[in-house]
């Protein structure tokens, strides 16, 4: 009886340990091929890239609307330097708002619809907007920013990671 209770707490805390191990490991992006706006197919990764940004966001979304042009912004300011920014237009947003929301505001770069919702779920069912996941050259996520992102803070991270 004392040997079945010491091989389950030895079974007990392997997979505790399991569980913690695979928290504190750095995420890595889920690799999906997706279609932009614009009928090209893209990843939402890919190593030649040293530093992504992939933003959920609704054309409805006040605060998704308020950071569009500093993303605009940011994106053309640090492309050449090996930044990319996918934005992912939620589920619910109506694929004709999408189109027009990117003519009128000149968005210069890739646009994807997540009509089925998708890859939404891939980054762990993402709800709110906007949302953006941010990731470094190796495909692991530094961080996700739920609402809008500090612009400041993001440049000096981008100029640590594309600058250096």
């Amino acid at each position: 009886m004392k040997k079945n209770k010491r091989l389950f707490l030895i079974f007990v805390a392997g997979l505790i340990s399991l569980f913690l191990g695979s928290l504190l490991a750095s995420k890595k992006i889920p690799e999906i091929q997706v279609t932009t706006i614009a009928g090209e197919s893209i990843k939402l990764y890919e190593s030649k890239n040293k530093f992504t940004i992939i933003n959920f966001w609704a054309t409805d979304c006040p605060g998704c609307i308020k950071e569009m042009p500093y993303l605009s912004e940011t994106y053309k300011q640090f492309k050449n330097q090996g930044l990319e920014i996918i934005a992912v237009s939620m589920s619910y947003d109506p694929p004709n708002q999408v189109l027009n929301f990117s003519e009128r505001n000149k968005i210069p770069f890739p646009i994807v619809l997540d009509v089925d919702g998708h890859i939404a779920k891939s980054f762990e069912n993402i709800r709110i907007t906007p949302t953006s996941i941010l990731i470094d050259k190796d495909g692991k996520v530094l961080d996700k920013v739920i609402g809008e992102i500090d612009f400041k803070q993001l440049n000096n991270l981008l100029k640590k990671h594309l600058l250096h």
